[in-house]
This record gives structure tokens, sequence and C-alpha cells, in this order.
């Protein structure tokens, strides 16, 4: 049976509390939280488990920051490890599973100027697995998981697909650190996503929805059948995470999409 998730940003209401009411009356499962940068994640502590104690759902965490573990700078690098560490063990404290990050986002383009970025590949590996292990070492001690999120290519020029993500991965060589795949981005880099889920079934270990305009599930082209039917072919049973835009009313667009993907998953 599909479990679904939405992401907090999506959700009408002012508290956690509010937002869950919501998202059970749309039904949904769970929702997905937002980590900003300096240690935001970490001052809604007593937010996160007061929601907790009131039953809210909460077992991931998306990053929300400026800066990321494959950044060019340094002291930005540490930042953001700094960052992904503390999302890691605040997350472990209120009973979720993980949280999920892309190497980069918006740092470079290979597909516009200057076309050729200031790090080769290998080095570009080099601070990937260095960072990503350490990591998931924080992970694997917190119980929690990290999932390294494949971007497309105009926005992440080192991890674009499945097997990018499953090569670090596998070398990193740590249960505590799996793919967060995407619908979106997977759309625009896989030549066949349900083949490419099939492939990295062992390494795949969170998974997030949006159609093939970033909207909403529904309001694209993406094969619903055929992607929902991979996950259930490799026995997926985390949830589906609901990260998009919205077309039309905002809130019967939230309301369509757990009925929208059941049905595209029967």
């Amino acid at each position: 049976m599909l479990k679904t998730a939405v992401q907090e940003q999506l959700l009408p209401g002012d508290t956690l509390q509010a937002k869950w009411d919501f998202a059970q009356q749309a039904g949904y499962d769970a929702i997905e939280l937002r980590g900003k940068g300096d240690l935001h994640f970490a001052s809604r502590r007593g937010e996160l488990k007061q929601a907790r104690e009131d039953g809210v759902v909460m077992p991931t965490v998306c990053v929300d920051m400026p800066h990321f573990l494959g950044a060019f700078d340094e002291d930005l690098r540490r930042d953001a490890v700094a960052q992904m560490k503390s999302q890691l063990t605040v997350i472990a404290e209120i009973g979720g599973t993980g949280a999920q990050t892309p190497a980069s986002y918006g740092m470079f383009s290979r597909r516009l100027p200057p076309f050729t970025p200031p790090r080769t590949e290998e080095q570009d590996r080099e601070v990937l697995l260095a960072g990503l292990t350490e990591l998931g070492e924080h992970a694997r001690r917190e119980g929690v998981t990290l999932f390294l999120e494949p971007l497309n290519r105009y926005e992440d020029h080192m991890v674009n697909r499945l097997e990018q993500a499953a090569d670090l991965i596998r070398a990193v060589g740590l249960d505590s650190v799996r793919i967060g795949i995407d619908s979106y981005h997977m759309n625009i880099e896989e030549p066949d996503p349900a083949a490419a889920i099939l492939a990295h079934a062992d390494v795949i270990g969170h998974a997030q929805v949006s159609d093939s305009n970033r909207f909403q599930p529904g309001a694209g082209h993406l094969d619903w059948p055929a992607w929902l039917g991979a996950l259930h072919t490799i026995g997926y049973d985390g949830h589906l995470a609901l990260e998009c835009r919205l077309t039309g009313d905002p809130a019967e667009a939230v309301r369509s999409v757990p009925a929208f993907l059941a049905r595209s998953g029967a």
C-alpha cells in the first residue's frame, strides 16, 4: 500500500499540528520537514518534539540551504556538512528516518556559461566521497539515513542520474547512505526512469514526487504507472513525499495527490 507524505510548506496552517490535521484529511500519512541553514532546524527542537507528542508523523527532512556538501569553497562545504549533521541528529531525536540532500543546487551547470567548472570530475568525486563518508558515519551513529538526491543537469553538474549516486554510495560502503530519488529530476535525466529504479534498487532509500513540469502529480506527462510499478517491484516501503509547485487552487492541488497516486499505482 502506498504511503504518502507532503512537505510542510505546501500545507495550510500556522502550526505543524494544524498542517497535520489538513494532511490527514487529504489522505497523507506523514509530513516531510524542510531543513534550513544556520542551524534553523535545530532551533525548532521544541516545536518538533511537541508536534511528535501530539501525534504528527515526520519521518524525513529535506534540506533548504544556500550551500551544500559539494560546494567549491571549503568553508561553505564544512558549514554544509555541519548543518547536515545537525539535521540528521534532530530528525533522529523526533523518531524520523533520515535527511535528504543533493550534492549541490544552483552552484554550477555545464549546460550554461562558462561551461567548465573550477574542479575536475576527479576532484568533485573526492569532495563528495569525503562528505558522504563523514555524514554517513554520523547518520549511522544516530540510527538514521542520509539520502543523496540526484538533480537535473541545470541545477547540479555532479550527480544527475541514479547510476552516479549509486556509484558514490557503493564506494562509501555505508548502509546509512542511500539514494533519495525524485520523479521530476529522473524524468529529465533518466532514459528509462523505471529501469533506473530496478537497476539500483539496493541503494534506494527515499522517494519524492512531482510531475514532469514540477507541478503536483497528475498535472504533467510523467508515466506514473511505470514509475510507481517499479517501486512496487523493488518492494519500496517508504513514503512518497510530495515536493512540488502547485497549479490551480493550492489546497485542492495538495488534496488531489494521494488519490491520484493510488489510482496510478493500482
